[in-house]
C-alpha cells in the first residue's frame, strides 16, 4: 500500500485486575509481552512508524516492545483522562502528517496484520473513521455498532442503548483507523461532557460525521480482538495463540501427534517433515530444521537443532545448545551451551555443559562434563569419533582427542591425546569368600537391633 501510516499502541493501562506488581502490558503470551505482540503485528502490517503510549512501568514496556521493533517511539500519558486523551499523548507524531492513523491496544495481542490492512483499505476507499467490529453471540457489556445502509452511524454504549439497540450483536472492539490528515481535527473536537469527565475515543465517530466525514466498519474474528483484564483471560489468550500457531505449523508440514500438548514460543521455527511427539515445550529462541524428531516430554529453549536430529524423550536443551546434522540427544540428557557434532550421540542420562562434542563421538550413559568450580566455568572439548565410557566425569578445562577412548567410571582431569586410552579409576581387587563374611556381619547387626526392640 502506497499510503503512509502511523500506528499508535495504547499501553498505559495499569491492569489492576491482574493482581500483579507489574503492568498487564508486560504479562506474556507465548513468552512475549502482550504489548510487544501488538507492536510486532502493526510493524508487519506495513505502517511507516509505530508509537507507544505508556504509563505504569513505561520504561519496561518500551524495552519489551523494542525487541519487536527497535524504531518504536514512546510517549507518556501522565494523567488518565480517557482513550482519546491517551491517543493525543502522541500529538507530536500525529502532527507529522500521515495518510492513515491506526489505533490499537497493548492488551489485544491476537489482532492480525490482515485485519489492520483491511481497515486501512477502507480509509483508502473514502472512510474517515473505520472501526474494527465483531459479531458477539452474547453482546452484553460491549458497545454496539449502529450501521445504516453500510455506513457506521454511531457507537452506542450499552448503558445508553435502547432496547432495540441492545439487541444488536455487532460490537465495538475499540480498535480503529482514522484519516490521518484529519485526525487531530477530529480528536481535538472530542469533549468530556460525561459522568467520568473523560475523553472517549469512541466519540470520534460522532465528531467525524458532524464534520461531514464518513465512518464504516470492518469485521474481525471475535478471538482476534479479545482483550485481557485478569489472569484467567490471559490464559485464554495463550490457549488461542497456541492453537493458532500449532495449526500454522501443521499446515506448513510439521507433524504433531497430540498438538494440544505442544507449547510454542512466539519465535519458534520448525522445519518441514519434523515430528513433534506429545508434551513438548519450546521456550524462546528455538530453531528446528527439517526432518527432526522431538520425542515426548522434551524441554527446549534457546537451542538450534539441525536436520535429521533426534531429541528425547525427556531431554532438555538449554540456551546455547547446538545440534548438528543427525546428532542425537536422548532420554534424560541435558545440554547447555554445548555443541553436538554431526552424527554424535549423547544417548542417555548425561549432562553436557559448556562443551564441544566432535562428529560421530559417542557419550556413554551417565557421563557429565564438570564445567563449574563454584566460581568460574570452563569448557570441555571432545574430539571426532571419541568414545566416552559410561559414568565418566570430564573435569573442565579438558580436551579429549580425536578417536580417543575414556574407560567407564573415569574421572578425567588432564587432556587425552588422539587415539589414546584414558583410565582414571581405582584398580579392582577381588577377595575370595569375603562376601559371606560381610553378609554374616550384616545379619548380626540386624539381629542385635531386633533384640533390643
Amino acid at each position: 500500500m502506497s499510503r503512509s501510516a502511523l500506528a499508535i499502541v495504547l499501553a498505559a493501562g495499569d491492569g489492576t485486575r491482574m493482581k500483579s506488581d507489574k503492568t498487564k502490558m508486560l504479562h506474556e503470551v507465548a513468552g512475549r509481552a502482550m504489548a510487544a505482540h501488538v507492536v510486532d503485528t502493526v510493524a508487519r502490517s506495513g505502517v511507516n512508524e509505530t508509537v507507544l503510549v505508556v504509563g505504569r512501568d513505561g520504561d519496561k514496556v518500551a524495552a519489551a516492545c523494542a525487541s519487536a521493533d527497535k524504531t518504536v517511539r514512546t510517549f507518556e500519558q501522565t494523567e488518565r483522562l480517557g482513550t482519546a486523551h491517551a491517543v493525543l499523548a502522541a500529538r507530536e507524531a500525529i502532527a507529522a502528517g500521515f495518510d492513515d492513523l491506526i489505533v490499537t491496544y497493548g492488551d489485544t495481542p491476537l489482532i492480525t496484520a490482515e485485519t489492520l490492512g483491511r481497515a486501512r483499505t477502507a480509509l483508502a476507499e473514502g472512510s474517515d473513521v473505520v472501526v474494527i467490529g465483531f459479531e458477539a453471540a452474547d453482546p452484553t457489556g460491549y458497545g454496539r455498532l449502529l450501521v445504516r445502509d453500510g455506513a457506521l452511524t454511531a457507537i452506542r454504549e450499552e448503558k445508553d442503548a435502547s432496547a432495540d439497540e441492545r439487541g444488536v450483536k455487532l460490537c465495538n472492539s475499540g480498535l480503529m483507523a482514522i484519516n490521518g490528515r484529519r485526525a487531530l481535527e477530529f480528536l481535538d473536537a472530542i469533549g468530556n461532557d460525561n459522568a467520568k469527565g473523560e475523553y472517549y475515543l469512541t466519540d470520534v465517530v460522532e465528531v467525524a460525521l458532524a464534520k461531514g466525514g464518513r465512518a464504516s466498519v470492518v469485521m474481525a474474528d471475535p478471538q482476534e480482538v479479545l482483550g485481557c483484564n485478569n489472569r484467567a483471560e490471559l490464559a485464554e489468550l495463550e490457549r488461542i495463540w497456541q492453537a493458532r500457531r500449532r495449526r500454522e505449523l501443521m499446515l506448513s508440514g510439521v507433524t504433531m501427534i497430540a498438538p494440544e500438548t505442544v507449547f510454542l514460543s512466539h519465535d519458534t521455527e520448525i522445519g518441514l517433515d519434523t515430528v513433534i511427539e506429545p508434551n513438548v515445550w519450546f521456550g524462546p529462541g528455538v530453531r528446528i530444521a527439517a526432518n527432526v524428531t522431538i520425542h515426548a516430554f522434551s524441554h527446549i529453549e534457546g537451542a538450534s537443532v539441525a536436520s535429521g536430529c533426534q531429541v528425547g524423550p525427556f531431554a532438555r536443551l538449554r540456551p546455547g545448545a547446538v545440534l548438528h546434522d543427525d546428532a542425537k540427544v536422548g532420554n534424560f540428557c541435558e545440554v547447555k551451551n554445548g555443541d553436538i557434532g554431526v552424527g554424535a550421540k549423547v544417548n542417555h542420562l548425561s549432562y553436557i555443559g559448556d562443551a564441544s562434542v566432535g562428529a560421530k563421538a559417542n557419550i556413554g550413559a551417565g557421563t557429565i562434563t564438570c564445567n563449574y568450580d563454584g566460581v568460574n566455568k570452563a569448557r570441555t572439548t571432545i574430539g571426532e569419533s571419541a568414545f566416552i565410557g559410561s559414568n565418566s566425569a570430564l573435569v573442565a578445562p579438558v580436551a579429549i582427542g580425536n578417536g580417543a577412548y575414556v574407560g567407564s567410571g573415569s574421572v578425567i582431569t588432564t587432556d587425552v591425546p588422539d587415539n589414546a586410552l584414558a583410565i582414571a579409576r581405582g584398580r579392582q581387587e577381588n577377595r575370595e569368600g569375603r562376601a559371606e563374611l560381610i553378609r554374616a556381619r550384616a545379619r548380626a547387626i540386624k539381629a542385635a537391633k531386633q533384640s533390643k526392640s
